[in-house]
């Protein structure tokens, strides 16, 4: 049995719901407040995710602003969009100006995948509610020309031989390219790979500089040639594990904890296990100095690489709904595509005021920094895989997301996921803080409000922090994944005070927790070496802890 931090509740019977709290524990956390705390235990600045590092806003008002229906894409006439739409994108890939996409009230209706090639560019609808503008999706990706851009991966659940198997459901089932991939509006760039699958299709590094040195946390490296940096470029910094199945750097992603690691951590020692985008703000001699923290210390043995990073920017969706035709779920793993937005490669964009209804993943992304993603809804009646997923991303910020669906991981950190933020969000229906393995790290749940009814009978628990994934990716996460002000509402199992267990971790090292509470007392167990303040707290006075990180950093300058 491993080893496991519990934290038992202290103060009796709280009274949350889903949406106000009235717990008032005014005090902060020592990992704020006192020094020897923070010294011991390091807590991650989360304040640079978002849109231009949550700083500013996104400003479109010089933008010039073009009316589809002068491109003959009209709402609520019935017919298929798609083609005048891919037409019109076509003619803009080869314009540099800004340009907004206005469309009107109302339905249009679209079955290709809308490329989004460019940056500067904004399509944006009348609304998402009544009265609002609705994209509406008729049939699945499953009956879209198979994507050139996922062949690698088609060719990995081959190779693999991955099948959904349920023997009680008579389910033997090869995966689907779209589980978690592909989406109708598909943010890209030519010639890039959407995810590292198989050495074959391994790509020329564009390498730009070899690291030296840096300390995990700084603003600052030292490359071994800067001539070909300069401020105000985005690079990729990437770090690699060719030491094998004890590499050092694996002891960086987990520390000397006795837990289980997958093989992918060492048979493929070309594939950069971390992987920070980042804005160049200064190049002074062998000094190069970044936006945002780095992620990880920097030592020669792990081929710590300066690279250029292929991607669009400005790009931005906002302000109307998607819908699908509700179908049946098949099977894990075997979605047919009903798939909404797919987001690779963007650097400072948004997505903002989006509904989806019905998807099997509202929203997918891989490849992209510095984003904010926005006051978005996920409903309907269908079982779906993911609602906003964050995959192989970097300081992407998840804010107000309601996800009112049942969602088989609702909120998920997945594969590569690196110092990223879901904040003032909530989970109707089923919740759970998936962090779903692949050295997915240093990411924060914050402010969080999940509704659970407990099992009937037998013990009060509920497995709140179980981890998904392939074992080969296990465990969980890496260090330093967090979690501020986490809130249950209960909705049964008042008849005695019995805490409840919130559990499910056994193989995430050094988590911190802080303000775990309900509407019942909470006990927390998280292994195997979590920092633990507040079990049974709300901090009512830091509602947001990336909020409270933000304030500090602009207050400091």
């Amino acid at each position: 049995m491993r080893a496991k931090t519990i934290a038992v509740a202290a103060l009796g019977l709280l009274s949350v719901n889903l949406w106000a709290s009235n717990v008032n524990a005014t005090e902060l956390p020592k990992i704020l407040t006192d020094k020897a705390v923070q010294q011991t235990n390091y807590l991650p600045d989360y304040s640079y995710a978002g849109y231009a590092n949550g700083e500013r806003q996104p400003d479109i008002s010089e933008y010039r602003v073009i009316d589809v229906e002068q491109h003959h894409i009209n709402a609520n006439d019935g017919k298929d969009d798609s083609l005048a739409l891919l037409a019109l994108l076509d003619e803009l890939n080869n314009q540099t100006r800004p340009v907004v996409l206005q469309f009107a009230a109302g339905r249009y209706i679209l079955s290709e995948i809308i490329y989004i090639q460019r940056s500067n560019i904004v399509l944006r609808g009348s609304g998402s509610g009544e009265g609002g503008t609705e994209f509406y999706f008729p049939r699945p990706l499953n009956y879209v020309k198979p994507p050139a851009e996922l062949a690698e991966l088609r060719e990995y659940l081959l190779s693999l031989n991955k099948i959904q198997k349920e023997k009680t459901n008579n389910i033997a089932l090869p995966f689907s390219q779209w589980s978690w991939s592909g989406g109708f509006f598909w943010s890209k760039v030519d010639g890039q790979r959407v995810k590292q699958y198989l050495s074959a299709y391994e790509q020329p590094s564009q390498l730009l500089a070899q690291a030296i040195n840096g300390k995990q946390g700084e603003f600052s490296l030292t490359v071994n040639d800067a001539s070909r940096l300069q401020a105000g470029q985005v690079i990729e910094i990437s770090w690699y594990n060719p030491e094998g199945e004890q590499g050092s750097f694996l002891n960086e992603l987990y520390g000397e904890e006795k837990i289980k690691i997958g093989s992918h951590h060492w048979q493929q020692p070309e594939l950069a296990l971390a992987r920070q985008q980042v804005l160049i703000t200064d190049v002074r001699g062998q000094r190069i100095q970044i936006k945002a923290p780095l992620l990880h210390n920097i030592r020669p043995q792990w081929h710590v690489s300066l690279s250029e990073w292929q991607h669009l920017q400005q790009v931005g969706f906002e302000h109307f709904k998607i819908a699908f035709p509700y179908a049946e779920n098949i099977a894990h793993h075997v979605e047919q595509g009903f798939n909404g937005l797919y987001l690779t490669r963007l650097f400072n964009s948004w997505v903002d005021d989006v509904q989806i209804n019905n998807a099997d993943s509202g929203i997918l992304t891989e490849e992209i920094a510095s984003v904010t993603i926005s006051n978005v809804t996920t409903g309907g009646d269908k079982l779906a895989h993911y609602s906003v997923q964050m995959g192989g991303v970097h300081n992407v910020l998840v804010d107000h997301l309601q996800v009112n669906n049942r969602v088989r991981h609702p909120l998920s950190f997945n594969t590569f996921s690196t110092r990223s933020v879901y904040a003032n969000s909530a989970v109707a229906e089923q919740p759970l803080l998936d962090q779903h393995s692949g050295i997915n790290q240093q990411n924060l749940f914050d402010n969080i409000q999940v509704r659970i009814t407990l099992p009937a009978k037998g013990d009060k628990h509920y497995a709140l922090f179980k981890g998904g994934g392939a074992g080969y990716w296990k465990p969980s996460h890496a260090a330093y994944n967090s979690f501020w002000n986490i809130r249950a509402e209960f909705t049964n199992r008042f008849e005695d005070n019995q805490p409840v267990l919130l559990d499910g971790m056994q193989d995430g090292p050094f988590a911190r927790l802080m303000g775990i509470s309900a509407n019942q007392p909470v006990k927390v167990e998280y292994g195997p070496t979590a920092y633990m303040e507040g079990i049974n707290h709300y901090y009512q006075d830091v509602p947001s802890l990336y909020q409270y990180q933000l304030n500090q950093r602009i207050k400091a300058h």
